[in-house]
């Protein structure tokens, strides 16, 4: 760190400061860097902090956004089933998991190819892009929309239930108004600005909560009432999201047919899609299950349940973000071995954070309970710990699955987990229909426990499989 230096000046001259002389032949730039003063060094325009800041801010944005859509989804959850009779909440759980299904399907074929293509092959397109991809939204409702619809009259005549066609009805409403707005949002974090997708995130939260809380206490609400308010919320955010985007988004770019964009988009995403499907099936498939074998009202109790995996699934999710990127760049650098190191590192420590999260719920299951649901589904309360248990199993998972993604073995992933769905189904269906709720439980935990097992076998395996050495032909 460089003080005042002083010119060497004739006897009777006075004595002034210099400026700092030109780095040296062979001096870096951090060298060079080291010889501003501190202050300057961290506090200067081009400082350190000067540097940090910016990144702290969009994290702190970024953060405020998902913590919002996540807590708003745990709220509304816990919310229905405190206002609907169980029945009604069974009702909304089955068609709940018809609505992950096809978030499932957009999560891969649009979300995550979009971040991934806006930040990086298209980032001088973007607005072209973007264009290219709401034709792409906009055509695979097509079918989706034909099934729901299919579904909805199949019900209605069949009367299996009188309030589950109005619940499909609901999802064909809202399914396409919140992936509209999660495009908004998901384009906003491609330009860096997470800020206006944290700000949507707080205008979606409070619209749909409070739609809510009035059509409680004007008693109207019902499993169609609380998806068509999540639809008007999400779709008044999106919007609002896309009128930003259209002021900001700059024009320009080269013309980038709709066809090309969707092979990439395919080809990116279509194994991620098979695996996600593989684990909703037995994530989501013991809904409709129950209530075809003990009625809607288990249903409910199922998903009273489950609901107090959320907060853990989230931090999962968040983590992901982070851990994919370091397990790529790990295996890029130390190869076999580091792999390996990191997917252990990442199970004991997902594994591990299953194991605090339940530790601390399981003892105050009772009053939890009283807390969230108001005095229901405490007959079930007892149940937790297995729940748990399963929820411990698919958190270590998120190890093998993190390294197989990383060394681009997405077929692997789905191997793994097609393997424990066939498991689950081949156990948990003849038990939901012995045993009714601890059945659908056990069955749903079987395919936890199998998906860390056979991701653990497969990645060890995959790992093993060195490139043998070309024979020596001299002599």
């Amino acid at each position: 760190m460089a003080s005042v230096l002083f010119k060497r000046t004739p006897v009777g001259k006075s004595i002034q400061p210099s400026p700092d002389p030109a780095p040296v032949s062979g001096e870096g730039p951090v060298e060079a860097s080291l010889r501003q003063p501190l202050s300057a060094l961290f506090f200067g325009e081009a400082g350190i902090v000067a540097r940090l800041v910016p990144w702290a801010r969009k994290g702190g944005f970024a953060l405020l956004d998902q913590g919002f859509i996540s807590g708003s989804n745990f709220v509304i959850a816990i919310l229905l089933a405190r206002w609907l009779t169980p029945e009604q909440y069974g009702t909304y759980a089955v068609a709940f998991g018809v609505f992950v299904l096809v978030v499932i399907v957009y999560q891969s074929l649009v979300l995550e190819p979009l971040a991934v293509f806006g930040a990086s092959s298209y980032r001088d397109s973007l607005r072209n892009y973007l264009r290219s991809v709401i034709r792409i939204y906009a055509v695979l409702w097509i079918p989706i929309l034909a099934l729901l619809g299919a579904g909805v009259l199949y019900v209605r005549v069949s009367g299996q239930s009188a309030g589950f066609p109005g619940a499909l009805l609901g999802v064909m409403i809202a399914g396409p108004c919140v992936l509209l707005f999660w495009v908004g949002r998901g384009t906003f974090y491609v330009r860096l600005a997470p800020a206006f997708a944290a700000a949507g995130a707080v205008v979606y939260s409070c619209l749909a909560l409070g739609g809510l809380y009035l059509a409680d206490r004007r008693g109207y609400i019902s499993p169609f009432v609380a998806f068509l308010l999540i639809a008007i919320a999400a779709l008044g955010t999106a919007i609002v999201l896309f009128f930003l985007l259209n002021r900001n988004l700059p024009s320009g770019g080269e013309s980038l047919p709709t066809w090309t964009i969707w092979n990439r988009h395919w080809g990116y995403g279509r194994w991620a899609l098979a695996s996600c499907v593989a684990g909703w099936i037995p994530a989501y498939i013991y809904y409709p299950l129950l209530s075809s074998f003990s009625g809607m009202s288990q249903s409910g109790q199922l998903k009273a349940l489950m609901n107090l995996t959320l907060p853990l699934e989230q931090t999962k999710a968040a983590m992901s973000l982070l851990l994919l990127p370091y397990a790529a760049t790990v295996y890029q650098r130390e190869g076999e071995s580091g792999a390996s190191s990191v997917a252990g590192k990442i199970t004991f420590f997902t594994a591990g954070i299953g194991i605090v999260y339940w530790s601390v719920l399981i003892p105050l299951q009772k009053p939890l309970f009283h807390l969230l649901y108001s005095d229901r589904y405490l007959e079930v309360a007892h149940l937790l710990p297995i729940v748990a248990l399963g929820s411990v199993f698919y958190s270590g998972a998120l190890g093998a699955a993190i390294v197989l993604r990383a060394i681009d073995n997405p077929g692997l992933l789905f191997g793994a987990f097609g393997a424990a769905t066939v498991l689950s189904l081949l156990v948990g269906i003849p038990a939901t229909k012995m045993f009714g709720l601890p059945g659908a439980i056990w069955g749903s935990n079987i395919a936890d426990i199998a998906s860390l097992v056979i991701a653990v076998l497969v990645l060890r395996y995959k790992l093993a499989m060195k490139p043998k050495p070309a024979p020596d032909l001299a002599g």
